[in-house]
């Protein structure tokens, strides 16, 4: 057998070469990594950069949060009172009336003749009761010579007509409002909708369907719901005075006006824990409209002189919420705080911190208890927080919470 000695020495030199690259390579990155503190933390190296903040105080509004509907503060079906022919429509679709305005007419002719022939009757009865009057009188001035049967006879045929005159009074009238509704006038003031009935039309007072409806727009209503436990909170805010009542659109971002709450419902619902509430908006700019699902906030109280500082110093972890004080010797301490509400960027503190004291605002995930810190005001220059990637950083957030 024939050995090939030459192809086996050159493969074995070259595996020797890649494995000592390898071995470099590896002795590098070691070096490299022994060089970088463990985790991406500062442990003993140079001061770690960060944001800091200043915890303030100022007086914090508390708000209670609800959704709702907005609904029409009056809304009236203009139904026609009489029957006849709509001999004309005096509105537009969509058009703002005020009360009292001509909205249609009626055809008033029949009523109009049924008010003469009442008229006329009125005058038949009247001139029966002055003829009956007068036979009275003269049964009364025969004295001895008339009886006492024909008196008592024509006093009752008097009473007879004064009645029958009473009655033709009362017919009158009627005619007469019935001859008014002929005009039909808007009973309230706001928008109108959509017209029901059309010019020419015969219209009678029975009918289901109106001539139109008017939604009184401005102000304006929203109904809206609230948690069973933030009642007490309400009850005291009403009682202290007007309490003040923001609607904002379906996404919640967009104001559409600021009201006061009117009504507080006397009973909870039990199935859903909630209780409902009523607030009257002015509604000026027309920016809430019957049936619109909006957002609801409700100012139950303000907070004076509250401890505040930026969310972003609110930490979360096993123990619950902490943030990181900058000591007098650019160090940090983890404190462990309590929150009371959090919202709009700014977080409330009711334990843990104190107006004046100095605290991490950006820059947490690298920092641990006793860390040394560069500290650098909001808005300045971003400080250099190495090369970890924004992915890596985030997950060092996850790690530590």
């Amino acid at each position: 057998m024939i050995i090939r000695w030459k192809p086996a020495v050159t493969g074995l030199a070259v595996a020797l070469g890649l494995a000592s690259v390898g071995i470099a390579v590896q002795q590098q990155l070691a070096q490299q990594q022994a060089s970088q503190p463990a985790g991406g933390r500062h442990n003993g190296g140079g001061p770690v950069p960060v944001v800091a903040g200043t915890v303030g105080r100022e007086d914090v509004p508390i708000w209670l949060d609800g959704i709702g509907t907005v609904q029409a503060f009056n809304s009236v079906v203009v139904r026609v009172r009489v029957d006849g022919e709509l001999q004309q429509v005096a509105f537009t679709e969509g058009q703002t009336v005020q009360a009292g305005d001509v909205l249609a007419r009626i055809d008033p002719r029949p009523l109009q003749a049924q008010l003469a022939q009442a008229e006329a009757k009125k005058a038949q009865d009247e001139a029966q009761l002055a003829n009956a009057r007068r036979d009275l009188e003269r049964n009364l001035g025969l004295r001895e010579y008339a009886s006492r049967q024909q008196v008592d006879t024509q006093r009752a045929l008097v009473a007879q007509f004064e009645a029958l005159v009473r009655s033709d009074d009362a017919a009158i009238e009627t005619v007469k409002v019935q001859l008014g509704y002929t005009t039909i006038t808007a009973p309230i003031g706001g928008r109108i909708g959509l017209r029901g009935v059309d010019q020419g039309n015969i219209v009678r007072a029975g009918d289901q369907n109106g001539l139109a409806s008017i939604t009184q727009v401005q102000p304006i209503s929203v109904l809206f719901t609230l948690p069973e436990q933030a009642l007490p909170a309400v009850l005291d805010a009403q009682a202290a005075g007007a309490v003040k009542v923001v609607a904002f659109d379906r996404a919640g971002k967009a104001p559409l006006g600021e009201g006061t709450l009117s009504v507080v419902d006397n009973q909870i619902d039990p199935g859903t824990g909630t209780v409902r509430l009523k607030a009257t908006f002015p509604n000026d700019l027309q920016r809430l409209w019957p049936g619109q699902f909006v957002n609801v906030r409700l100012l139950a109280s303000t907070r004076k002189d509250g401890t505040v500082v930026p969310a972003s110093v609110v930490q979360r972890g096993p123990q619950g919420t902490y943030a990181y004080v900058i000591k007098e010797d650019q160090t940090v301490e983890q404190r462990t705080i309590k929150v009371a509400r959090s919202e709009e960027g700014k977080a409330l503190i009711d334990d843990g911190l104190k107006p004046g004291e100095r605290v991490v605002v950006d820059g947490q995930y690298r920092l641990q208890p006793g860390s040394r810190v560069a500290a650098s005001e909001p808005g300045a220059a971003s400080p250099p927080f190495g090369d970890a990637p924004s992915g890596e950083r985030r997950r060092e957030r996850q790690n530590r919470s």
